[in-house]
């Protein structure tokens, strides 16, 4: 059993910053990590994905504000957001795939571990 626990979302102002956290337990490898957001009324999408050497993939909108990284160590994924937009606003789902070979931004399916999300809210 492989758990995803998210942690650090909040309310903020436009322009301010938070950092998320994904603690993972139970049983898992280093792979494809990442982060993906949902919105009211909108598909999930992802923000930004990191494999196990930390290479990165990073969403056009969040490119240069947001930035994915692991500590393996502790077996958590950060995500540090800088510059929040209203437009950010949403729950944040962390993600674990059991391959590294392939990990993708744009596509949701190589993802077989979710967590329950942390609530993102960025007020104008």
């Amino acid at each position: 059993q492989v758990r995803l626990v998210e942690s650090g979302g909040g309310s903020v102002q436009a322009g301010g910053s938070l950092r998320l956290s994904c603690a993972a337990s139970g049983y898992i490898i280093n792979t494809c990590m990442g982060w993906f957001r949902q919105a009211p009324g909108k598909e999930r999408e992802g923000v930004a994905t990191i494999n196990k050497v930390g290479a990165t993939i990073y969403a056009d909108s969040v490119k240069g504000r947001f930035t994915i990284s692991r500590d393996n160590a502790k077996n958590t994924l950060y995500l540090q957001m800088n510059s929040l937009k209203p437009e950010d606003t949403a729950m944040y789902y962390c993600a674990a795939a059991r391959w590294d070979a392939y990990c993708p931004v744009t596509s949701l399916v190589q993802y077989n571990y979710w967590g329950q999300g942390t609530q993102v809210t960025v007020s104008s």
